[in-house]
């Protein structure tokens, strides 16, 4: 069974070092990922969104913990305190190790550093203590050791020796606070080296505290660190050996940070996850010839150089290469060099394969059949009145960044592309959500994006607010007429952009809908049109980390979900869907379908950002999309005071019936 809650949640805000997450993100997605989603985030989610209710972990690195306390005091640290109490799970690594104690004490009698104070969160009722050794300096690795540490807990004993080393630079380590075993805090690993403060008897490098139903982690050491990430420091003498140290004892720092995580409660997989590298990009069509017009259209972006033939966008650099016959797929990405997700992946040439004779073959595209998507399209097209020309141009990748990203950041690539265009992936290393989120999307997921040029002259009568939720529509419909037998998969839509679907896991006498998707529409203008890159994502074949679509189908149903037909459906409804929305607006056809579909009639809710008002959601209004909700009294009946809440100003914590203003 998958986690209910799927959201890693890694701090990367005011406080932390750019080094200090890029080691945690890198480690975290190797052990977790594709279970969890881990996504980097800022203070402002913390303070602002409803994060807590999807979030398995939250990570608080390392960095200076007086700039957790800047920004968190107060209603932040009652946040994050209330996760932890209800169940949630903590992890601070070195400065969030001190921001998770009671008590700070740092550097003391250095006046240049020293650090001392009560800290808010207190999951460890005593004191923080550091440095543990000597010689730390804010942004530098002369501080840097290889620490020695042991487990002390049984059930790490059994699978770590005695003592192994683990990457060190200004932590700390715990005393007092009844650091000595038994149900409030464990001490899971010690220094086994002398100390430069006063540690105590245990000399406690790491440790759990069990917080109301929660648990934090807090560690003076990192554990995330691995060795293969450290960066080459010349001018520091000894630092060679440090890395070939930490390099020889890292399988059993893999093995510890595996344990912490999976103390916490979080599913670790088996085999270290790989973050794939970026693919080449195949532009094809169903009539070949539009590939050729595309390139036409791109004609005055294309530059040339040593005979080759570019396109070098706002972000990203593109080359175009003419597929030959007999080429194959290791010859098209021998210019790819490896890219990891903690590194930029803008700076990687992105080869964009152009098809002008036929389709690319099955083995050239393993994970993604042009045959099977071409042929669905045809056949869905016979169906749906209005489904004509999207989806005749089709850019597909085996791994992207993200389909999103890629298109909405380079409008020397997309200002040309016709409505209807599709970019679609089989896995995301950077998928884009709203806010900042985004995390690595794996296969079975279907991931892909249409530009709409919506005409300027239509933006008054037909707002563009209005294309998530006709989108939302379309992918709702689409999926129920799948085929025969789907007409009652049980998928729902939640304003303003998500895609939910009952949850097969619960029973029926306590039915509950979890999220399988979502829609994200960014908007630019160019030559007298917005031009909309609508982001869509939905969970179809993968049983992680959440239900997929597979996980519901009925035993009428006549044949099973294929990503490629999938995207063939949903492009045809959502044609459809768009060019009755350019006639007729939101007209009271897609409002009654609108409201067919969705979680929200009646629902009860709190304004937060109005004092706490109760009210209940009302539907939304026919101008401008916006969520009109009543004023209740005591009783839950309505006072006639309506509210009107914009999408991109609030979200909706559908599960709390709380809409809370975004930052």
């Amino acid at each position: 069974m998958a986690p209910s809650r799927l959201n890693v949640l890694v701090h990367t805000g005011t406080g932390t070092t750019a080094e200090s997450v890029r080691h945690c993100m890198y480690s975290l997605r190797r052990l977790l990922s594709p279970n969890y989603a881990i996504i980097p985030i800022t203070e402002t989610v913390l303070l602002k969104e409803p994060w807590a209710q999807t979030c398995a972990l939250l990570v608080f690195p390392g960095g200076a913990d007086l700039g957790y306390c800047r920004v968190f005091n107060g209603e932040g640290n009652r946040r994050i305190s209330d996760f932890v109490r209800r169940g949630g799970a903590y992890l601070g690594l070195c400065a969030g190790g001190y921001y998770g104690s009671s008590r700070c004490e740092f550097e003391v009698g250095n006046k240049a550093l020293e650090v001392v104070g009560n800290r808010e969160l207190g999951f460890f009722p005593g004191t923080c203590r550091g440095g543990a050794f000597k010689g730390f300096e804010y942004r530098s690795e002369r501080g840097a050791r290889a620490a020695a540490i042991k487990a002390e807990k049984q059930a790490l004993r059994d699978k770590l020796p005695d003592d192994f080393a683990v990457y060190y630079n200004g932590g700390g380590v715990f005393v007092g606070g009844n650091a000595t075993g038994g149900g409030k805090v464990e001490v899971l690993a010690s220094y086994k080296d002398d100390l430069d403060v006063d540690g105590g008897d245990e000399k406690a490098a790491v440790i759990l505290c069990h917080v109301g139903e929660g648990k934090a982690i807090l560690s003076g050491p990192h554990p995330e660190f691995a060795p293969a990430n450290l960066k080459p420091q010349a001018d520091i003498p000894g630092y060679g050996e440090l890395v070939d140290k930490l390099a020889a004892d890292d399988r059993s720092r893999t093995l510890f940070l595996k344990a912490l995580l999976s103390e916490l409660g979080l599913e670790v997989v088996q085999d270290d996850y790989t973050p794939p590298s970026l693919s080449s990009l195949h532009l094809t069509a169903l009539d070949s010839g539009k590939v050729t017009e595309l390139l036409c259209d791109w004609g005055d972006a294309i530059e040339k150089e040593d005979g080759h033939e570019f396109i070098r966008g706002e972000a990203d650099t593109f080359q175009i290469v003419a597929h030959q016959e007999g080429l194959k797929l290791d010859e098209l990405e021998e210019a790819l060099p490896q890219v990891d997700t903690i590194d930029d992946p803008s700076s990687i040439i992105k080869k964009i394969v152009t098809h002008e004779d036929k389709l690319p073959s099955d083995s050239l595209t393993p994970h993604f059949s042009h045959e099977r998507f071409y042929s669905g399209l045809k056949r869905y097209r016979r169906i749906e009145s209005g489904a004509e020309h999207w989806g005749d141009a089709l850019l597909y990748g085996d791994v992207v960044t993200s389909t999103n990203t890629l298109l909405e950041k380079n409008p020397k690539l997309n200002s040309k592309l016709p409505t209807g265009f599709v970019f679609t992936a089989t896995t995301q290393i950077a998928g884009r959500g709203r806010g900042s989120n985004v995390w690595v999307a794996p296969p079975g997921s279907l991931l892909f994006s249409v530009v709409i040029n919506h005409p300027a002259h239509l933006a008054a009568s037909r707002p563009i607010v209005f294309i998530q939720y006709i989108a939302a529509v379309a992918i709702v419909e689409a999926i129920r007429s799948y085929d025969a037998g789907y007409e009652n998969m049980p998928v729902k839509l939640k304003w303003p952009n998500d895609i939910y679907a009952l949850d097969p896991t619960k029973p029926a006498s306590s039915q509950s809908y979890v999220k399988i998707g979502g829609i994200l529409s960014q908007c630019s203008y160019f030559n007298g049109a917005y031009q909309v890159v609508l982001g869509i994502g939905i969970n179809a074949t993968n049983p992680r980390p959440t239900t997929s679509l597979s996980d519901l189908l009925p035993q009428t149903a006549a044949a099973p979900f294929h990503i490629e037909t999938l995207l063939a459906r949903i492009i045809t409804r959502l044609e459809a869907v768009y060019e009755q929305f350019r006639r007729e607006g939101f007209s009271q056809d897609l409002e009654t379908r609108y409201y067919r579909h969705w979680l929200h009639t009646g629902q009860s809710i709190t304004l937060e950002a109005e004092g706490g008002v109760k009210a209940r959601v009302v539907g939304i209004t026919r101008d401008w999309g916006m969520l009109r909700v009543e004023e209740t009294d005591s009783e839950g009946r309505g006072i006639g005071k309506m509210w009107s809440l914009q999408s991109d100003e609030n979200s909706f914590d559908y599960w709390k019936g709380l809409v809370r203003r975004r930052a």
